[in-house]
């Protein structure tokens, strides 16, 4: 019974998506603007109130970086729908857990005491990867997460890092990895409240909807616009997905890099850059208005 409503569901994806139009001005728009990046880039948009598509390579296999943290909330959402695991238990952090970086949570003392909902917020919101290691654990590891993913109907879409059977794919994609096209329609059905439940989606949405690092394609939507958002970047990736949700306009994109020649840790760096034009195209072009106008840092 399960397997024929999966089927079903995933026959009722494929005919959503054949009757997707191109919107071909933005297509054009957007084949401009990425040629010539030096690396591989990868681009999927969906208006969500015309139901009109843009993509560039948008079915490619990409490193997710911390990205793969939405699967890993998905997990945990899971978890608490079942009764698994409850948003407001305290947990007891381990010196085993700690992850070596600028991680806030790994600067914490063994046996010290946090709830739940606090280490989301920490993988959400600061993309501490000590707080989602721990998090990926306690949703039943990869091997669970990803089971969630191929019961929505994504293929690719995976969890790789101390997951079982896919250390193949660990070794070339890092700790995730996702196409364009998946990983927006991820944040699509989320911002629909299609995962879980209504109840779970509109919580995740919230928790998404905090994100700290807002100085690229965030920085591109004006303040006053609702945007749920996840980013990712390791050396050779820098990666966004974004819903943006304005009076105006409602859509969803992802914008996914890897071999990138710039490796830089600054705001120049080309991808970041690019991320910026990207989503500055598409508030313009969705919203109606004219270009908004960051006003920079402090």
């Amino acid at each position: 019974m399960i397997k024929n409503i999966i089927t079903l569901l995933l026959l009722l994806n494929s005919f959503t998506t054949s009757a997707q139009k191109i919107d071909k001005k933005l297509q054009r728009k957007l084949e401009t603007l990425i040629k010539g990046f030096n690396g591989q880039a990868g681009i999927y948009v969906h208006d969500l109130k015309k139901n009109r598509v843009a993509a560039i390579n948008a079915d490619t296999v990409f490193t997710t970086a911390s990205i793969v943290k939405i699967p890993i909330l998905i997990g945990v959402a899971d978890k608490l729908h079942k009764g698994e695991l409850n948003y407001n238990q305290e947990l007891i952090y381990k010196d085993s857990l700690y992850y070596p970086g600028v991680d806030i949570l790994g600067a914490f003392k063994s046996n010290e005491k946090i709830e739940l909902g606090k280490v989301v917020m920490l993988m959400l919101t600061m993309s501490d990867n000590t707080a989602s290691l721990w998090l990926q654990s306690l949703a039943g590891g990869g091997v669970r997460i990803n089971e969630i993913l191929d019961s929505l109907g994504f293929a690719n879409t995976r969890v790789n890092s101390r997951t079982p059977g896919r250390e193949v794919q660990r070794n070339q994609y890092g700790w995730g990895q996702t196409t364009p096209k998946e990983m927006a329609t991820l944040m699509q059905m989320i911002a629909n409240g299609k995962i879980i439940s209504k109840a779970a989606s509109e919580k995740m949405l919230r928790l998404l909807g905090r994100n700290w690092w807002d100085e690229n394609a965030i920085s591109s939507v004006p303040p006053d616009v609702f945007v749920a958002s996840k980013s990712g970047a390791v050396n050779q990736t820098r990666n966004e997905v974004l819903y943006v949700k304005g009076s105006n306009s409602r859509y969803v994109f992802c914008f996914c890099t890897q071999n990138n020649k710039d490796q830089r840790w600054t705001p120049g760096n080309e991808a970041w850059v690019l991320a910026k034009g990207i989503s500055s195209l598409l508030w313009k072009h969705f919203s109606g208005t004219s270009k908004y106008t960051p006003t920079g840092s402090w």
